[in-house]
C-alpha cells in the first residue's frame, strides 16, 4: 500500500513538473519579444525609459489600489517601507529614508517601482500606470506638482531633494566612463 500511493505521487508530481518545464520554455532561445518584456533596466539619466505618461492625480487611485495595502498613505506608514515624508531627517536621529528624502534619481524610483511592485505580482501594471504612481509618489512628497506630465522625456529632469547625498564609491573612474548626471 505504502510502495503504491509512493508510486501514485512521484506520478503526479512528475507530471506537473513536465507541463511546468512545457509552459515556462525552459531550455528555449529567448524571443527578442521575451527579452523586450524582461529587460527591466532603466538609467539614472532615464536610458531605456519606455513610453507612457502619467500624473500624480491618476496615481493616487492607483496607489491606493496597489501600494497602500502595504505602505501605508501619507499620513499613515504601513507594514513596508515609509514611502512619504522624511526630508531633511538623513543623518540624524529620526532618519527616515523614503522617496523623498533618500532616492537620488526619479528615474531609479520608476524602475523600483515597475520591476518589483505590487509585490504579489510584479510587471503587472502598464507602462503609464507606474508613470503615475511615480508621479503620485513624487507629489506627494512635495518635488513636483500633481499635474505634471510624467513621461520618458521628464522624468529625467525631476531634480530629487538627495540628489547630491551620496559618496561616489569609485572615483578613479575616468570622466569618459561617468553618466551626464555624474
Amino acid at each position: 500500500m505504502f510502495m503504491r500511493k509512493s508510486l501514485i505521487i512521484a506520478s503526479v508530481l512528475l507530471s506537473v513538473h513536465t507541463v511546468h518545464a512545457q509552459e515556462s520554455r525552459f531550455g528555449e532561445p529567448a524571443t527578442d519579444a521575451d527579452i523586450a518584456k524582461r529587460f527591466w533596466s532603466v538609467f539614472p539619466d532615464g536610458q531605456f525609459l519606455p513610453e507612457g505618461e502619467g500624473t500624480a492625480v491618476q496615481g493616487a487611485e492607483l496607489f491606493v489600489d496597489n501600494c497602500e495595502v502595504c505602505h501605508g498613505s501619507p499620513e499613515e506608514h504601513g507594514i513596508a517601507d515609509a514611502l512619504f515624508g522624511g526630508i531633511g531627517t538623513l543623518g540624524t536621529d529620526k532618519m527616515l529614508a523614503t522617496v523623498g528624502s533618500y532616492w537620488p534619481y526619479s528615474t531609479t524610483v520608476f524602475n523600483y517601482i515597475r520591476r518589483a511592485m505590487p509585490y504579489t505580482s510584479p510587471m503587472s501594471l502598464t507602462n503609464s500606470e507606474y508613470y503615475a504612481i511615480t508621479a503620485y509618489l513624487l507629489s506627494a512628497n512635495g518635488i513636483i506638482d500633481e499635474k505634471a506630465v510624467i513621461n520618458k522625456k521628464t522624468l529625467p529632469k525631476v531634480k530629487m531633494p538627495n540628489r547630491n547625498g551620496f559618496i561616489n564609491a569609485y572615483p578613479e573612474i575616468p570622466d569618459k566612463y561617468k553618466t551626464k548626471f555624474d
